[in-house]
């Protein structure tokens, strides 16, 4: 699933290319994209659009259009937004014919990724606050603030950060990446973390996730850059998928395990698994 740095690098991709356009015509082939709204009503939202800026909130794509509409665009596990494809991509779902001759066509081999069209800042802020917390690269995103956050919660740190709720933007493959780097086991419960952890864990999280910007993304499956090329990130892994091979610290063999239903990578020698209780006879 694309993560915080794969959205953020189909945003800054995609703004000069559509910033200021006009969108001319919307055809949405599945209706699954803008569920539970229909797809024509959708499309005859943005049909006659213009584009004014590309943000991101979270793994969100947030188009502002003219006249205070805003399409919320989230990519799910395989989507992908290619401008100008030379070719119909095997899998398009959506296909918007922009002024300038420009097409952008949205591919999802597995059919996961949405497009809400709202209306008004305000409905924004609503929709996006009820789905993501603190956003990591920005002030409000502290030692004190994850304090808050995991404070008596006794879920493994790793559920804890994938939780949109609380951390927005941080997927599988940057959770492994920074705990690792911040010398913490998956496994160890969130609420029991010392601040110095935190802050190692703030500045862990921060580092994978701006690395992963740097590298254009990762590349493992199905995502693509907005001209059908491939991140790079993938070739910088520390541990996530790397099971088998030796830690780049210290040479012990990574291995893995299941947290919370996903795959999940360590080195126990750097992240040393939390001591077990002892159960009361």
């Amino acid at each position: 699933m694309p993560e915080l740095p794969e959205v953020e690098t189909i945003r800054r991709q995609l703004a000069p290319h559509l910033e200021g356009r006009r969108i001319l015509a919307v055809e949405i082939l599945d209706p699954r994209f803008t569920r539970p709204d229909p797809p024509d009503a959708v499309a005859d939202g943005l049909a006659g659009r213009v584009v004014r800026e590309v943000g991101r909130s979270g793994k969100y794509l947030v188009w502002r259009l003219d006249g205070d509409r805003f399409l919320l665009v989230h990519l799910r596990m395989t989507g992908a937004l290619l401008f100008d494809p030379p070719t119909e991509p095997p899998h398009t779902r959506v296909r918007l014919t922009l002024d300038g001759g420009h097409r952008l066509v949205y591919d999802d081999p597995r059919r996961f990724g949405t497009g809400h069209l709202v209306d008004g800042e305000p409905a924004v802020r609503a929709y996006l606050g009820a789905r993501l917390g603190v956003e990591p690269l920005t002030e409000e995103f502290t030692a004190a603030h994850l304090r808050d956050l995991a404070s008596g919660r006794r879920a493994p740190v790793k559920s804890f950060i994938l939780d949109q709720r609380r951390i927005a933007g941080v997927g599988n493959i940057y959770a492994d990446e920074a705990l690792h780097r911040a010398g913490i086991h998956p496994l160890r419960p969130a609420g029991s973390l010392r601040p110095v952890q935190l802050e190692a864990l703030r500045e862990a999280i921060e580092h994978a996730l701006a690395s992963g910007i740097d590298a254009k993304g990762a590349t493992i499956d199905d995502f693509r850059h907005v001209d059908g090329a491939r991140g790079s990130f993938q070739d910088r892994f520390r541990v996530h998928r790397r099971a088998g091979l030796p830690c780049p610290v210290c040479g012990t063999t990574i291995t893995k395990l299941v947290v919370g239903g996903r795959g999940t990578y360590v080195c126990e020698r750097c992240q040393r698994p939390p001591r077990r209780r002892r159960r009361e006879s």
